[in-house]
């Protein structure tokens, strides 16, 4: 992810992209989205908890559609900027230095989908 891109540009640049691959491979795709479905599903995590932990293996994994897709899913179920940053800040243990890089751009993209003006907007 560019210092430049926002969450929802990432989103919607995948999009078409996305739409191709799954003309190109429906089964798969619906197989994908069914493992979604269960992993996803409440049990003992509840689905904010677990929209955080992919949202910090996105920002491990430095994957900008993950980051913005579980950013925003995460905001949707109810998780707080304060519970992404701390998320953010196991990365920075198990990753180290790349996490911290990722990890600022992933909680401007998180600050972004909960309507909070980005660090960055706020200094100008």
């Amino acid at each position: 992810m560019t210092t430049n891109e926002t969450g929802s540009k990432v989103l919607n640049d995948l999009r078409p992209l996305h739409r191709d691959l799954r003309h190109a491979i429906p089964d798969v795709y619906q197989g994908f989205g069914e493992l979604s479905k269960a992993a996803f599903a409440e049990g003992a995590l509840d689905r904010k908890t677990k929209e955080l932990i992919a949202f910090a293996i996105g920002v491990v994994e430095g994957c900008d559609g993950c980051i913005a897709s579980h950013g925003q899913a995460a905001v949707r179920a109810g998780a707080t900027t304060q519970e992404a940053a701390e998320a953010i800040g196991v990365t920075f243990l198990m990753h180290g230095g790349p996490a911290t890089i990722h990890g600022a751009r992933a909680y401007e993209v998180f600050r972004e989908f909960a309507g909070e003006a980005p660090a960055a907007a706020e200094e100008g």
